[in-house]
């Protein structure tokens, strides 16, 4: 079972945001960077959150197929590309 519990920060210095998931009890974070951010939703670097709590459903939806297709990154991240939105 896959559930996000409203857990998601910024990085300022990597401008990736990552927002956590819920996968059979284990934490799994789901980063997603500003340039995929800004190619898919034309978003403006000073409030990267905003848009990210805007297309949060979007966001979600690439994270869980992903994780249902277990395509993890080496430290058991996702990392969702533009093309995955």
């Amino acid at each position: 079972m896959i559930s996000f519990p409203m857990l998601e920060c910024w990085n300022t210095i990597t401008k990736v945001a990552t927002v956590a998931a819920e996968v059979n009890k284990k934490r799994v974070l789901c980063r997603i960077s500003l340039g995929s951010l800004s190619d898919k939703f034309g978003i403006l670097e000073e409030e990267p959150m905003h848009f990210v709590a805007r297309h949060r459903s979007a966001i979600q939806e690439a994270a869980r197929r992903l994780i249902e297709n277990e395509i993890y990154e080496e430290d058991g991240s996702v990392l969702i590309l533009e093309r995955d939105l």
